[in-house]
């Protein structure tokens, strides 16, 4: 067999063989095995570093990115993020949503990601302006990764008139999945309930932005379970913040994540907005407010940890990097186990590939050669040295270099 590149001596990621060589032929990985022959074709030896699939980014708001500037961010609280937002969304151009996405998007590209599932709002005020803008700039950037658009309605929709037209209508024009943030309207439920409507409308995957806060007496997640147990949308239906989980005693976390994993209901953390916008109101003892998803995971469900929002009044911090955020929340939830260190790798790459429902993910032959190397050797030191992504391929091509700094030592 002839191939287009041959990698050697990677340590491809859960393959317990230490140096493989991969071949790609057309885009697709065409074998993985020790000593594949020459061909002629070029080469590069990856050293016995770490080979994952590329990082997938399962919950990041590329419409409102890049908006500090233009926002106030005094308080640091949800209201005023949400409210700063509202009013910088009114001077939204398609042009300026596209730049500032692409500049985000570029980021995360070059920090390893090759999937993403982008929040957009939708809603009577900005229509259809960002969505528009992101489908450009899915086509724009097929080359280097893979976006789904999930539109959602921010400032509610069962209060917003007019907002459920806007919604069908992005469905209509080819939003790939629908989302919801239910604590937006007075009857929470009622939105639940639309939103799955609205799934099984268009046959698309749901992401709800659910149970933000610290007070975990009222929880949206049980009535999500339960629409996706009766509406069969199990494996299909996400959610993400669920900050009130990490304030449940034991007993009553395990239920909940019983639940959820019955139902098939997956759950994301972002750690890096969970931290900045929760337990405002303490004055010492801060709480975290960031759900333990290695927990979850050991009840059987499946989890992502992603970004969320990048310099804006969300979140005015963010590189795109996800295995910076693994970092950041290994440190956050105490992880100490080395299974849980490595899953937290899992929660970038095939859990999230799970939740967004990639069934041709992974570095098995036969898929497309999307790939990233890092700068380590296990997932173990993935997590816990932060290792940097070094050159990346999408299909087969190259999309990305960056190279590990060099140590100028005097002779």
């Amino acid at each position: 067999m002839t191939f287009d590149l041959i990698l050697r001596n990677a340590a491809v990621v859960d393959r317990p063989e230490t140096a493989l060589d991969i071949g790609i032929k057309a885009g697709r990985f065409a074998a993985i095995e020790a000593g594949l022959p020459a061909t002629g074709a070029p080469e590069h030896d990856c050293g016995g570093r770490l080979v994952v699939p590329g990082f997938v980014e399962t919950h990041i708001h590329l419409d409102k990115s890049c908006l500090l500037g233009r926002c106030n961010c005094e308080k640091g609280t949800l209201d005023e993020a949400i409210a700063e937002v509202v009013k910088a969304k009114r001077g939204f151009t398609e042009e300026d949503v596209y730049q500032r996405a692409s500049q985000t998007l570029e980021k995360a590209i070059k920090n390893g990601t090759n999937q993403m599932r982008t929040h957009v709002e939708v809603d009577p005020r900005v229509g259809l302006t960002s969505f528009r803008a992101l489908k450009q700039l899915k086509l724009d950037y097929a080359w280097a990764i893979d976006l789904q658009l999930c539109v959602f309605p921010q400032e509610g929709l069962l209060d917003d008139p007019g907002c459920d037209a806007v919604m069908l209508q992005a469905l209509r024009e080819g939003a790939d999945v629908v989302g919801g943030a239910p604590y937006m309207d007075k009857d929470s439920h009622g939105q639940i309930g639309r939103i799955f409507e609205m799934a099984k409308q268009f046959g698309v995957d749901i992401d709800f932005h659910l149970d933000f806060g610290l007070d975990p007496a009222h929880l949206d997640l049980d009535e999500v379970c339960r629409m996706a147990d009766a509406t069969g949308w199990g494996g299909r239906v996400a959610i993400g913040h669920v900050t009130k989980l990490s304030a449940m005693p034991k007993a009553a976390f395990d239920a909940a994540a019983k639940r959820l994993a019955d139902a098939g209901v997956a759950v994301t953390v972002l750690p890096a907005t969970d931290l900045f916008l929760t337990g405002r109101d303490a004055e010492f003892n801060v709480p975290r407010g960031v759900t333990p998803a290695h927990w979850l995971r050991h009840h059987g469900v499946n989890c992502s940890i992603s970004t969320n929002n990048v310099l804006n009044p969300f979140t005015p911090f963010g590189d795109c990097s996800l295995i910076r955020m693994i970092n950041l929340y290994a440190n956050i939830t105490q992880v100490a186990a080395t299974a849980d260190l490595t899953g937290c790798l899992d929660m970038v790459t095939s859990g999230s590939a799970k939740l967004i429902n990639r069934a041709d993910y992974g570095i098995a032959v036969g898929h497309p050669a999307d790939l990233v190397v890092l700068d380590c050797a296990t997932k173990a030191q993935a997590v816990c040295e932060i290792a940097q992504p070094l050159f990346g391929l999408k299909r087969g091509l190259r999309t990305f270099d960056k190279p590990a700094a060099i140590l100028h030592k005097p002779n």
